[in-house]
């Protein structure tokens, strides 16, 4: 069985105290390997290591970070093949969705940041009698802490900006799906990555992520994850003055209107609920569509979900893979009894699937629920599955009191093509993004993140250096 090492001071290493916790793979329900259950002593080392790396890293070239984090971006590149099985394996998505989509934005997130610290400038200001001007310096040792669902490509989102900024890291995966993140501590010692800059912790929240969060040299945590864990780090975080990025949990509309482009809607629409099992923070899971097209979107979407194919993710026909793990798998099931019992009827799915020779595995069919009221807790909570629910509308000032009535705003989509409409809408919507006539359109410039129970602060492009920096202003009398 594979045994997954820590990565310290640019050295695989095990847990200090020897322990290791399985390492599930969703499709068979079954261990395949062993991780490192790390703990405070495995964080104080990393820490160390940071500190010891931070000085040197802070004062190496723009153009030298630049040039490794490229480095690190190729070396994903080649290992493609290698890390969309293994994301597959550790995840349950369909490997060619890892292929086609998780590693090659890893390697973008890289390569992004490698350009983008090259571009990142400060301001001057002028006065009759002095001038001022800005730096833009690294914190130190900062604390990443990623999430299941995309694994690598979450993982490198948050510590590429980090690193190209000039800091230490101290980088905890998910404990659920930690392989790629191993195997990225490879790719970096072979990326000639010096020691200690970066620092991979393997392990629980409570073990692992609780010590990064309070640990003092510790000077900023960057959050995805759950609201309610995101509300355990700020209550942590805040006293001690830290610098905090909390991106957390969604519970996202889609406004369909009778005028969009109907065909593009459809096709778009099955992605962006189901992409990746619904495991996607940014899946529409509340569908509001114009009441004229209802029973017609009704008749063609579930016709179209009812052909998806539920299978082993090594399979390439599969379109819906395995659920991450047996308690989300039980997590997901229990809110369709849920929803049932709050008056909806499942159009589609709404059960267990036991695929051929997967029969242990934790697969769930896409799932549509149709006739539950917008308050009741279906449409309210994030169930972050192949659920969704559909409900019709008759005016715009309806469907954005639907939009807005839940705890959440991380993401929108808007399908129409009168474009005073979708203005409208999108400055009135309580989202951090909005897509019309779009889903997952990314461009890495752009800020990210939500409001209300979605999120604190942005992510990407100089959104993300800015965070990683700290400003201080220089006034220089003439």
């Amino acid at each position: 069985m594979i045994k997954i090492s820590n990565y310290i001071n640019g050295e695989l290493t095990p847990p200090a105290n020897g322990q290791y916790i399985d390492l599930f793979d969703p499709s068979v329900g079954q261990p395949y390997a062993k991780v490192p259950d790390a703990d405070a002593a495995d964080v104080e080392l990393a820490v160390a290591a940071g500190l010891k790396a931070f000085p040197a890293w802070a004062a190496t070239s723009i153009n030298e970070r630049s040039r490794i984090l490229n480095r690190i971006a190729d070396l994903i590149e080649e290992s493609l093949e290698e890390l969309a099985k293994a994301e597959s394996v550790d995840n349950g998505k369909p490997v060619t969705l890892a292929r086609a989509v998780d590693i090659p934005r890893s390697a973008a997130n890289f390569r992004f940041f490698a350009q983008a610290i090259t571009q990142f400038a400060t301001q001057a200001h002028e006065m009759t009698d002095a001038i001022n001007y800005t730096l833009r310096q690294p914190l130190g040792v900062v604390g990443t802490i990623s999430p299941w669902n995309l694994p690598l490509y979450l993982f490198t989102w948050k510590i590429a900006p980090a690193l190209a900024a000039g800091n230490a890291v101290i980088a905890k995966p998910s404990e659920v799906t930690p392989m790629t993140a191993y195997l990225l501590s490879e790719i970096c010692i072979k990326a000639g990555l010096p020691k200690g800059v970066l620092n991979i912790i393997h392990g629980d929240g409570i073990k692992v992520g609780a010590e990064i969060t309070k640990h003092p040299k510790i000077k900023a945590i960057s959050f995805t994850g759950s609201t309610r864990v995101g509300q355990e780090i700020a209550k942590v975080a805040a006293p001690m003055f830290k610098k905090m990025s909390l991106e957390m949990g969604g519970k996202n509309p889609n406004l369909i209107f009778a005028d969009c482009n109907y065909d593009k809607m459809l096709e778009t629409t099955i992605r962006s609920s189901f992409a990746n099992q619904g495991q996607i923070c940014l899946c529409g899971s509340r569908l509001y569509i114009e009441s004229s097209i209802y029973e017609k979107f009704k008749k063609d979407f579930v016709e179209r979900v009812k052909a998806l194919k539920v299978g082993p993710p090594a399979d390439p026909a599969t379109n819906i893979g395995a659920l991450v793990s047996k308690p989300h798998y039980e997590k997901v099931l229990s809110y369709i009894e849920l929803a049932k019992s709050e008056g909806g009827t499942i159009l589609a799915g709404g059960e267990a699937v036991f695929p051929e020779g997967h029969e242990k595995g934790w697969y769930v069919s896409p799932t549509i629920i149709e006739g539950l009221p917008p308050n009741c807790r279906t449409n309210q909570e994030e169930i972050f599955g192949p659920v969704v629910t559909i409900m019709p509308f008759d005016t715009d000032e309806e469907v954005l009191a639907y939009a807005n009535g839940t705890n959440y705003g991380l993401a929108c989509t808007v399908w129409t093509e009168n474009i005073t409409r979708a203005n409208r809408i999108a400055k009135t919507i309580e989202s951090g993004i909005v897509w019309v006539n779009t889903w997952m359109l990314r461009d890495l410039r752009t800020p990210f993140g939500g409001v209300k129970s979605s999120g604190v602060g942005r992510e990407g492009g100089f959104e993300a250096l800015r965070f990683f920096t700290e400003a201080k202003n220089v006034c220089i009398q003439f």
